[in-house]
């Protein structure tokens, strides 16, 4: 695990090495970066346009802020602040965003969507869907959270405490749905045949979003004996739990050796993925895709939960609160592919390929 990938100095020069010492923030580095990036991305905006819309106006306007952010930040950051952490799981949701939207957008025109509509709300059901995670967990661990906490300052901070863990996939899923269907209404999109499209971008964002959970440290797997089994360090999060539980002693430098489930699920969500590309040509109607989807995942994910050790069994049951989601999960999507299924053929409208090209759905 690796909760701080590194520490970006805030005040100052940055080395270079032969190119030398270089301004950072302010009016340095991270600003040319991100002035470059900036103009790239505008340039392709205005190109698929065809003008300066008021979406690109708006584009503008968002980078303009940050690059205004960029040059006041070692003004308005405290002094006893001097480095700005770049945290793992933040990292990996980062790439989550940008990948989930790249996949999203090449396969938009096989829904004949818009490319710019797909990134869009790839980055909308990215953000809802961290907020509902932590919401689920905030409600489902309220006791554990929230223990100690006195005033309204205490609790805003437990809330927002990410690095100590605390993002209920499920959870994020929910909103991120809710979220999915609001704005598929808004911009009258057909959800069903949008989302056939859509759904391995989901996947691709869970696999980089594990890979953050696994440099957090959260979500971790019993103990095992196997040859890749891994083992995190004291005041880690699995460090804190076992010991807390009473698996571990409190003088134990590290963890015992550990399924790296976080590991297994990034691996389950690259699957998947390539699983729902695979299988788009051959639906049978709109939505069989998400049902295919709504199946093997919560299959794959009891299964997963079997090795996790991070949650103990519900409502009098043995399983967790995960594993009753994805029963209910399971169902739906039963239902949804009867649904799909037995509806006739002519449903499915002809898709466009990411050349341009119209062919019949096979």
């Amino acid at each position: 695990m690796r909760q701080v990938l590194l520490r970006i100095p805030i005040r100052g020069d940055w080395s270079l090495g032969p190119l030398g010492d270089v301004p950072g923030f302010g009016f340095g580095i991270v600003l040319l970066a991100w002035c470059l990036f900036g103009a790239f991305s505008l340039r392709r905006l205005l190109k698929s346009e065809g003008g300066f819309t008021s979406e690109l106006k708006v584009a503008a306007g968002y980078w303009t802020a940050f690059a205004v952010g960029i040059v006041l930040i070692p003004s308005i950051v405290p002094p006893q602040i001097t480095h700005l952490p770049v945290f793992g799981y933040g990292a990996m949701l980062v790439a989550g965003v940008l990948a989930c939207g790249w996949t999203a957008a090449r396969r938009a025109p096989l829904a004949s969507a818009d490319p710019t509509f797909a990134r869009e709300i790839a980055v909308w059901i990215v953000l809802s869907g961290v907020v509902g995670a932590r919401l689920f967990h905030l409600v489902q661990y309220r006791e554990r959270v929230f223990a100690g906490c006195e005033s309204v300052a205490d609790y805003v901070k437990a809330s927002v405490n990410l690095p100590d863990g605390g993002l209920v996939l499920y959870g994020g899923i929910i909103l991120a749905t809710i979220t999915y269907f609001v704005m598929c209404r808004m911009n009258k999109v057909d959800p069903l045949k949008f989302g056939d499209a859509m759904i391995p971008a989901v996947f691709v964002g869970i696999a980089f979003g594990r890979l953050g959970c696994f440099l957090n440290g959260c979500c971790y797997g019993n103990a095992c004996s196997l040859p890749w089994a891994v083992q995190f360090p004291k005041d880690s999060v699995p460090w804190n739990a076992l010991v807390q539980r009473g698996f571990l002693m409190p003088d134990a430098l590290q963890t015992m050796s550990l399924h790296p489930t976080q590991i297994y699920s990034s691996i389950n969500g690259v699957v998947l993925a390539a699983i729902m590309i695979a299988y788009y040509r051959y639906r049978k109607g709109d939505g069989s895709v998400i049902a295919l989807a709504m199946m093997l995942y919560p299959i794959s994910r009891i299964s997963l939960e079997i090795l996790r050790n991070d949650e103990l069994g519900q409502l009098g049951t043995g399983l967790t609160i995960s594993q009753l989601v994805s029963l209910g999960v399971l169902l739906a999507g039963m239902l949804l592919s009867w649904w799909s299924w037995t509806r006739p053929s002519s449903q499915l409208s002809s898709t466009t390929s990411p050349g341009g090209q119209v062919s019949p759905t096979v």
